[in-house]
């Protein structure tokens, strides 16, 4: 089994390293693999799709031809997740400043997203947030980060902050306004995983 992280731009390792401690968490023998280029996905079972800067992320994925084979491994079942950025590549629908840099979202989530709903860099913050997978509160680390104004009906709202939701989940994808790859606390991870071998 093999789980990709989208390497292209924004916090790779941190989310490598989150897999790889939450799959020895488990016990569970599966290699976790930076993907930098087209080909692999197609042999993944699980894709994370990190944050960074949406604009760049979006651009590079088309290039690459990464972007197709992520819709068609979303099209067979294939657990997403998306964090900050990815969570802005995953919607279908973005802000006026999506649509002034010409960002070519996925198209994967029946979601509406303000790209930059909780500020600048500058405005980075942490928040103790109810999450309705987890049993109790996650720190959320927010930086530079986005939020979902609006979603379809099947999309299950996991969790909100400031009447934004900030985790949502449909079918095999999970989107995240903030990034918990940043703490040392892997239940995130840990549910995600749940997912990716419950589909193997």
């Amino acid at each position: 089994m093999k789980i990709g992280v989208i390497a292209i731009q924004g916090a790779v390792s941190e989310h490598i390293d989150a897999l790889r401690k939450a799959l020895k968490e488990r016990g569970i023998d599966a290699e976790v693999v930076a993907v930098k280029h087209k080909s692999v996905i197609p042999e993944c079972g699980g894709i994370v799709i990190p944050g960074g800067e949406s604009t760049t992320l979006c651009r590079l994925l088309a290039r690459e031809g990464i972007a197709e084979e992520i819709k068609d491994a979303a099209a067979r079942g294939v657990p997403i997740l998306g964090t900050c950025a990815g969570l802005i590549v995953l919607s279908k629908e973005g802000d006026e400043q999506v649509e002034k840099t010409s960002q070519e979202l996925l198209g994967i989530m029946d979601t509406k997203v303000n790209r930059n709903a909780f500020g600048r860099q500058r405005d980075s913050f942490e928040a103790e947030l109810d999450v309705e997978i987890l049993d109790s509160p996650f720190t959320g680390v927010f930086i530079r980060a986005p939020g979902i104004v609006s979603c379809g009906p099947e999309v299950r709202v996991l969790s909100r902050l400031d009447d934004l939701i900030i985790a949502a989940e449909q079918g095999n994808v999970l989107a995240l306004a903030f990034h918990p790859e940043l703490t040392e606390d892997l239940r995130i991870h840990q549910y995600f995983l749940d997912k990716i071998f419950k589909n193997a």
